[in-house]
């Protein structure tokens, strides 16, 4: 299983939110370029890149900070937030990126991220599931689609789409444990699907469990940030993965 850090991005700045309130926002390092060469330092190769600005502003806002962390690191690059349009990924793969998370166009205008889909292919594009109670959260989880994750999984991986971040609204930001029931339910459903588990994961424990269910790969935010996660223990993790 993959470790994915998650660096969430601010007015330049990395931050954490809860349960994706603005109003709820913490700020943990004024330069996200030092906290991803820490990352890499450890042995980390991935890399969760949101632009939170960009989810509100429904552009990308903070492409700087991924074009100087891609220039300053080996990291693979994924960028969620504020894809709006074909320009907006072409920016962010322009600026480093290796992949881009679409959530709310994939949700309101699946046509245009089959298009997308097409074009770059399912190894630049990741599927971004945000779920509240069942259903997909869309532009920053501020607004909540009819669609179910079950018809949202299904419509996209008939086109192509392999990898899945799906995150459980109501957990992130809340080191209260992963939706491990929620999880288990799309693999046994899905069994092919690259699920990234994202949300909540608040140990080193989660981690091994998320591991024995499947899952391909799982983002850590606020864990890391508070120290209930240290970047040795990542490390021990991903070389015995």
């Amino acid at each position: 299983m993959h470790i994915v850090p998650a660096i969430d991005i601010i007015d330049g700045k990395c931050v954490r939110l809860e349960q994706g309130h603005y109003d709820r926002k913490k700020v943990y390092h004024d330069n996200p370029v030092d906290v991803a060469k820490a990352f890499s330092d450890h042995g980390i190769q991935r890399l969760h890149l949101v632009d939170l600005d960009g989810a509100k502003a429904s552009k990308v806002v903070n492409h700087s900070v991924l074009e100087n962390i891609s220039r300053s690191t080996k990291l693979l690059i994924d960028w969620g937030g504020g894809i709006k349009s074909e320009a907006d990924l072409d920016l962010v793969f322009q600026c480093g990126a290796n992949q881009a998370t679409v959530g709310s166009i994939a949700a309101e205008n699946p046509q245009l991220f089959h298009r997308w889909l097409g074009k770059y292919g399912p190894q630049r594009l990741i599927l971004g599931a945000d779920l509240k109670e069942g259903k997909i959260a869309t532009r920053g989880w501020k607004e909540l689609s009819s669609l179910q994750w079950q018809e949202f999984f299904k419509m996209h991986l008939a086109k192509g789409i392999k990898t899945i971040i799906s995150t459980d609204v109501s957990r992130d930001g809340m080191l209260e444990g992963p939706a491990f029931d929620l999880y288990q339910q799309m693999i046994d459903l899905y069994p092919g699907v690259e699920l990234v588990a994202s949300g909540g994961i608040s140990s080193i424990d989660d981690l091994y469990k998320l591991r024995d269910l499947g899952c391909y790969a799982a983002i850590i935010g606020k864990a890391i940030y508070e120290q209930k996660i240290t970047l040795k223990q990542l490390q021990v993790f991903q070389s015995a993965c």
